[in-house]
């Protein structure tokens, strides 16, 4: 198979199983072209609940994997990667959550959507193929408190952003995947 850049972002809900589908995926992209794979986690271990999280999604990752932990500098990191790298980003939503945290209580939609811009050029200028993980937040009811609100509109906008710039999107349910672009 020819060798050439993808980019795909995966959607889903939370136990959606878009995890493990994005690691088929760029399992699969590695096999065929013979790529590097790198796993970039962005999720901190804030309590116990969080690190059974963190480690089930080890456990199942092999020695095929590069894993970065990356919380908050990602766009900074995909300018380190190349052409010969498969790179998976899990999770999106983890990150932006970091981002917001990191702001503290005065951040701005204009300082969340900064971060999230730079964001998309690093995946757009990037030479290598890539996968991002994000949790559609918007589908139940609108959150009460502000930072809550503050993080479900702009989790709304980085995945709008994405889905602009990366040729394919798939949403997942219960499993299943279902395809809302496809651009080869």
């Amino acid at each position: 198979m020819k060798q050439g850049k993808s980019t795909h972002l995966i959607l889903g809900g939370a136990r959606s199983g878009k995890s493990s589908f994005a690691e088929t995926q760029a399992i699969t992209i590695s096999e065929s072209q013979q790529r590097q794979l790198h796993y970039i986690a962005t999720a901190i271990s804030f309590d116990e609940e969080m690190e059974a999280r963190i480690r089930h999604h080890q456990q199942r990752r092999d020695h095929r994997w590069q894993e970065h932990e990356v919380p908050l500098e990602l766009a900074q990191h995909l300018r380190s990667v190349s052409a010969s790298d498969v790179v998976l980003i899990d999770c999106l939503t983890l990150w932006l959550n970091n981002v917001i945290y990191q702001l503290g209580e005065k951040a701005t939609n204009e300082q969340i959507e900064a971060s999230i811009q730079e964001l998309v050029s690093a995946v757009e200028a990037s030479p290598a193929s890539i996968i991002l993980v994000s949790n559609e937040v918007g589908l139940g009811v609108v959150p009460m408190g502000q930072v809550s609100r503050l993080f479900v509109d702009n989790a709304g906008r980085m995945n709008q952003a994405l889905a602009k710039v990366v040729k394919q999107v798939t949403f997942i349910a219960a499993g299943l995947p279902m395809v809302l672009k496809n651009e080869g």
